[in-house]
């Protein structure tokens, strides 16, 4: 018999948060064909437009979760983060907070760092897509603060789930992009002669330093390139790929 693949991975550590919907995408269950095979849910990607919808319908339904009740929007690999307070599709966005029920915060990626929160005090929920541009932007962190504001979020109270992206043997950038970097997060390889980048571990200091105790975050064990038959990556793929959904809300 083939091997079933599954549609999503969940984070362990949301486990216990029974209304808590929580989940990453992989590249299996989907009926795109190559280069997008399978499970492309990617708006913006050269695949078949009809393709792409049945594959978000068969991931977003096989989590219970009603496809016309998503926020998403389009990625610039910038700072701003949307309060959501209605399902739809918005531009200029790469991170969403929510605290009402029945609303799913979606990011999408194929190499950049996908990161998802909850407040389990306040019912708070955060996505954020957090390429090097946003880590460099400290995305993560401000996105904390903005859980503060609105909603009174203790950063103690937050469990926080750092999720499949592009491991550090494989990111290799020039300078221009490592000197951007803490020392801690990179590191040159001479045979290579390029700069190697963490982008797990640079969130993970932002999310601790925002006060998120580290027994309460989770990272990924799995990489976008070294895991590439489950996982889409826009670089080992040189681009001609498809895109994951990393998703969180509740319910």
């Amino acid at each position: 018999m083939p091997a079933v693949h599954p549609l999503s991975r969940k984070p362990i550590s949301f486990g216990s948060f029974s209304s808590l919907v929580a989940a990453e995408s992989t590249r299996h269950g989907g009926v795109s064909s190559a280069p997008f095979n399978s499970l492309n849910l990617g708006l913006n990607t050269a695949d078949s437009p009809e393709n792409v919808q049945e594959n978000r319908r068969r991931f977003f339904t096989s989590l219970g979760i009603d496809p016309a009740r998503i926020v998403s929007a389009h990625q610039v690999h910038g700072n701003q983060i949307l309060l959501a307070t209605q399902p739809g599709h918005y531009e200029g966005y790469d991170a969403f907070i929510t605290n009402q029920p029945n609303l799913y915060m979606t990011v999408t990626v194929a190499d950049c760092t996908p990161i998802l929160i909850y407040d389990a005090q306040q019912q708070a929920v955060a996505a954020i897509h957090a390429g090097w541009r946003g880590t460099i932007a400290q995305l993560a962190e401000k996105t904390v603060g903005v859980l503060q504001t609105q909603f009174g979020t203790n950063p103690a109270d937050c469990h926080a789930y750092i999720g499949t992206c592009i491991d550090e043997c494989s990111f290799e950038v020039g300078a221009e992009v490592a000197d951007q970097f803490d020392p801690a997060f990179r590191q040159f390889d001479e045979g290579r002669k390029k700069y190697l980048v963490n982008l797990k571990a640079a969130n993970q200091r932002q999310l601790l330093t925002a006060g998120i105790p580290a027994d309460q975050i989770e990272v990924s064990p799995y990489s976008s390139v070294l895991h590439n038959e489950d996982y889409f990556s826009y670089r080992y793929e040189q681009g001609n790929t498809g895109r994951m959904v990393a998703v969180i809300g509740w319910q």
